[in-house]
C-alpha cells in the first residue's frame, strides 16, 4: 500500500517516511526540496515538484496506487510568516487546496494534516484541549487553521476523510542517528542549545527571563519526532478503520523551561551552553502546553521517548557528527 507524504524529505515528513516503510507500507515522497533534504529520503521513491503543480500530482497519482496522503508540505517559520504572509498563504494554503483538489479528482478520500497548536494563540488556559478556541496570533498559525477549515468542508461537501494533528513542540533525532533536525535558517530552541554547546555560535538566545513561571523562563511542551511519526501512523490506522474526521493535539502534557532544557544540553553534552538574555519576543506565551488526552482515548497513541533527557539525548548523538 502506498502513502502519499508531501514534504517528506523535511524534518518530520522524513521520519515519519521511515516509521511507514517499518510498518510494511511505501512511501512516495513528493517534496520541492526548496527546504527539505534530497538525502534524507532513503525509505521509498522521490518526485521532486511543489505540491502546487497540479500535472506533478496528477502523474503521481497515475503512477502509484495511492491510498491515502500525509501532508507535511508547508513553511513553518512563525517570524517568517509576519514578514512575508502572502508567501505563507500561497504555499500552505493555496497549494493545498490545489492537492485537495488533485485528491478529489483522483478519488483519494483519506488524509493526514500537519496542523499546528499555533491555531490557539495565547492560550486562555493551560494545558490546552481541542476545545480551545482558535485564534492565531500569526500568519503561520493562521495558516494552519485555514487549512483545517478547507478539510472540515471538504469533509462535508467532498466526503474527505480527514486526521489534523496539531503538534506542539517537535524535537530530538532518529533513534537509530539516521535522521535529525537540520532547518536553515534554525529557530528550535535544543537543536540551538547543542550548537551553542559545541561552539558554533557564541551563545544561545533567552527572549524572556521575566515570565510569570518558576524561573522566568517560557515553557513548552517538547514531543520526541519518533513519536510524533508514530502518531501518524495511529492517525492512519484510525482513518483506515472509519474513525470520524477530527482534530488531536500531539504532546506529552508536560512542559519544560528554556533553563530546563539549557540545563539538559549542559548536562548530557558535558559542556558549557553560553546564554544571553533578551527581551521576550512578541506573542509567546509564557506556557504552551498540550491536553493529549484525546489522541490517548482515540487513536491508542502515547508518547514513549519523550522524556527531556532522551529528546536531548537523541538530538546531541546526531548533531555532534553532522552539525
Amino acid at each position: 500500500m502506498a502513502i502519499l507524504v508531501t514534504g517528506g524529505a523535511g524534518y518530520i515528513g522524513s521520519h515519519t517516511a521511515k516509521a511507514l516503510s517499518r510498518a510494511g507500507l511505501e512511501p512516495v515522497v513528493v517534496d520541492s526540496l526548496e527546504r527539505g533534504q534530497r538525502e534524507a529520503v532513503r525509505w521509498g521513491p522521490l518526485v521532486e515538484a511543489n505540491v502546487g503543480d497540479r500535472g506533478a500530482l496528477r502523474d503521481v497519482f497515475h503512477r502509484y496506487t495511492i491510498d491515502a496522503v500525509l501532508h507535511f508540505a508547508a513553511f513553518i517559520s512563525v517570524g517568517e510568516s509576519m514578514q512575508h504572509p502572502a508567501l505563507y498563504f500561497q504555499n500552505n494554503v493555496v497549494n493545498t487546496l490545489n492537492l485537495l483538489e488533485a485528491m478529489r479528482e483522483n478519488e483519494i478520500g483519506k488524509i493526514v494534516f500537519s496542523s499546528s497548536a499555533a491555531v490557539y494563540g495565547l492560550p486562555e488556559r493551560v494545558p490546552i484541549a481541542e476545545d480551545h478556541p482558535l485564534d492565531p496570533v500569526n500568519a503561520y498559525g493562521e495558516s494552519k487553521r485555514m487549512v483545517e477549515s478547507l478539510l472540515e468542508w471538504y469533509g462535508r461537501i467532498h466526503d474527505l476523510r480527514w486526521v489534523a494533528l496539531r503538534y506542539f513542540n517537535a524535537a530530538g533525532a532518529d533513534l537509530e542517528g539516521e535522521l535529525g533536525e537540520n532547518h536553515d535558517p534554525e529557530t528550535h530552541l535544543i537543536p540551538l542549545a547543542i550548537r551553542a554547546a559545541l561552539g558554533k555560535m557564541p551563545h544561545l538566545e533567552i527572549f524572556g527571563s521575566d515570565y510569570e513561571t518558576a524561573d522566568g523562563t517560557a515553557i513548552r511542551d517538547y514531543l520526541h519526532v519518533a513519536d510524533l511519526a508514530e502518531a501518524h501512523l495511529s492517525a492512519l490506522r484510525y482513518l483506515n478503520s472509519g474513525g470520524a474526521s477530527a482534530a488531536f493535539n500531539v504532546g506529552t502534557g508536560q512542559g519544560h523551561s528554556v533553563r530546563e532544557v539549557v540545563a539538559a544540553v549542559a548536562r548530557i553534552s558535558g559542556r558549557d551552553v553560553k546564554v544571553r538574555e533578551s527581551a521576550r519576543r512578541a506573542g509567546d506565551p509564557a506556557s504552551l502546553v498540550a491536553d493529549p488526552s484525546r489522541a490517548a482515548t482515540v487513536l491508542k497513541w502515547q508518547p514513549e521517548h519523550s522524556s527531556l533527557d532522551e529528546i536531548v539525548r537523541t538530538a546531541w548523538t546526531r548533531m555532534q557528527n553532522h552539525c
